[in-house]
C-alpha cells in the first residue's frame, strides 16, 4: 500500500523526538490518569496542536499501519479516543487514505446516543491511535468498544510509550503495541 506523504522531507527521528520533548514535557508533581505520581508530563496536546510535529506523525504511522496490513490482514479504518486522539487519528486519516473513528469516552446522552462516530462494519479491521500510553487501560476500553460493533483491532499505535506497562497491558489482552517513541527517546528518565 503505496500513499503519497504530506511530509515534506525525509523524518529525522532524533529531531522530531527533540521537538515532541520541546514542546510536551513539563516537569513538576503531576497526577496521571491511571492514578499514579509523576515527577514529569508529557501534555499531547502541546505536540498534538502542532502542524509540523503532526505532518511527520502521520508518515510515521502510516509506515507502521502498512506493515499492519502485512501480518494482520488489509486495515480498512483507524480509531482514536476523544480528545487527544482526535488530530492523530486524523492526521494518520489523511496520511494513508483510511476513514476514522472518533471513541468518546461515553456514549453522548442526545442525538443518535452513540459512543463511536464514523462508520464500523462487522469484521473491519481496526488500528487504533493513541497519544501517550502509561498502563494503556484507555485504548484498551477503546478496543473493547470497538470490538463490540464488531471490529477485528489487531494494534495499537502510541506516539510515546511511558513505559509504565502499557505494552504489557496491551499485548497481554492480545493486541499487538506499537511506540512512535519511549519516554527515554524525549530524553526522560525513570521517576
Amino acid at each position: 500500500m503505496t500513499h503519497p506523504s504530506l511530509a515534506s522531507s525525509p523524518i529525522d527521528q532524533a529531531q522530531l523526538a527533540s521537538a515532541i520533548a520541546d514542546a510536551s514535557l513539563l516537569r513538576g508533581s503531576f497526577t496521571l490518569r491511571s492514578g499514579r505520581t509523576s515527577s514529569y508530563y508529557l501534555d499531547k496536546y502541546r505536540f498534538s496542536t502542532q502542524p509540523e510535529i503532526l505532518r511527520q506523525l502521520g508518515a510515521m504511522f502510516a509506515q507502521i499501519i502498512d506493515e499492519i496490513s502485512t501480518r494482520h490482514g488489509a486495515v480498512v479504518r483507524l480509531a482514536g479516543a476523544e480528545l487527544g486522539g482526535i488530530p492523530l487519528v486524523t492526521v494518520a486519516s489523511l496520511e494513508t487514505g483510511l476513514p476514522s473513528i472518533f471513541v468518546r469516552n461515553a456514549k453522548k446522552e442526545y442525538g443518535t446516543s452513540k459512543q463511536v462516530e464514523g462508520t464500523v462494519n462487522e469484521g473491519d479491521v481496526v488500528v487504533f491511535v493513541e497519544d501517550v500510553a502509561t498502563t494503556g487501560g484507555q485504548a484498551l476500553e477503546a478496543v473493547e468498544v470497538l470490538k463490540s460493533l464488531g471490529a477485528i483491532v489487531p494494534a495499537i499505535i502510541s506516539v510515546i510509550d511511558r513505559q509504565e506497562g502499557a505494552r504489557e497491558n496491551i499485548e497481554g489482552a492480545g493486541v499487538a503495541f506499537h511506540a512512535l517513541f519511549t519516554k527515554r527517546d524525549l530524553g526522560v528518565e525513570d521517576d
